[in-house]
């Protein structure tokens, strides 16, 4: 089977495609939330939705992409991969760009208009049975994988260690820089694939110690927020280290509807419900420790997941 992850160190210099597109990834705005947040508390939002793929998951996939490129898997075989959305359409973003196939297996679930993105990049999609989530999306690509060695680099975001790379040496080091010696209480991200958790959290260890690091995730198997995992019920990333984690916190799928709805109509950002979970998470966390500072991480917009009913809901 052709399979890249665990990789190596995931440069993005050398040793690559070059594309002016992989340098518009990164560099995305951390902005202070003005109206949502008592007053004691500075809660600054890591808005990742301003990535050109639309997502966090833009930093991980052009770290796996441009390591299976050094390793010589792409662009003769198509990239395989499973997927709940994000990735993939970085990945078809990415496949587009710089002339490979891109094939993925997604749960049947994912939002339409995720499954219109994907088509408009011309990725190859293979829906699995949504009750199965994404460990069921995971196995039918590792079943294709070894079905069809000589098509595939099945790189598995799960356990590709240039991953979690790309937000060590990317997402981490930026939210330091702007927060230019700034006391940072608590750090907040949702568990997925975890890689986003996993690389920052690596960064904050060394060089903010006392920063509380908190991981996001849902408080039931079956749940509403697309991108997270319930780790309880789920197969556990191989990439994930519990040991970077704090505080693990669960959040209920009303509670981040709720949110990501007064984000939109109190601070002006439209952001997916991941977003809404990880700002619930760190209010709460904050009220419970009296921190006066956060960062929190907003994985992606809003727009898609507008087919979701909760929008039409009242505040």
């Amino acid at each position: 089977m052709a399979h890249v992850g665990p990789a190596g160190r995931a440069g993005f210099s050398t040793g690559g495609p070059a594309h002016p597109l992989l340098s518009r990834i990164g560099r995305t705005p951390l902005i202070p939330l003005r109206r949502i947040p008592p007053a004691r508390l500075t809660v600054y939002a890591k808005l990742e939705a301003t990535n050109p793929g639309g997502s966090v998951k833009d930093r991980a996939a052009r770290g796996i992409v441009l390591d299976a490129f050094r390793r010589g898997l792409l662009p003769r075989r198509r990239l395989l991969d499973s997927t709940s959305g994000n990735t993939g359409i970085a990945y078809a973003m990415l496949g587009a760009a710089l002339g490979f196939g891109v094939t993925l297996c997604l749960p049947a679930s994912a939002s339409p208009e995720r499954k219109r993105i994907l088509r408009a990049y011309g990725a190859e999609m293979i829906e699995t049975d949504a009750g199965e989530g994404s460990d069921g999306a995971r196995l039918r690509a590792v079943e294709l994988a070894e079905a069809q060695p000589d098509r595939f680099a099945y790189v598995d975001q799960y356990a590709n260690a240039a991953n979690p790379r790309a937000h060590e040496t990317t997402t981490g080091p930026e939210i330091l820089s702007r927060l230019r010696g700034r006391r940072l209480d608590l750090f907040v991200a949702g568990l997925g694939t975890t890689g986003t958790f996993v690389g920052i959290s690596r960064v904050l260890a060394r060089a903010r110690p006392t920063t509380v690091r908190v991981a996001v995730e849902p408080d039931a198997g079956l749940h509403g927020i697309e991108g997270l995992k319930h780790m309880p019920t789920a197969v556990v990333p191989p990439i994930f280290d519990p040991d970077l984690a704090d505080r693990r916190e669960s959040v209920a799928t009303e509670a981040a509807q709720e949110m990501t709805r007064r984000l939109a109509r109190e601070e002006g950002l439209l952001v997916g419900v991941s977003s809404g979970a990880a700002l619930a998470v760190t209010l709460r966390v904050a009220q419970e420790t009296g921190a006066r500072t956060a960062v929190v991480i907003f994985p992606d917009g809003g727009e898609r997941s507008l087919s979701e009913r909760f929008w039409e809901e009242a505040v």
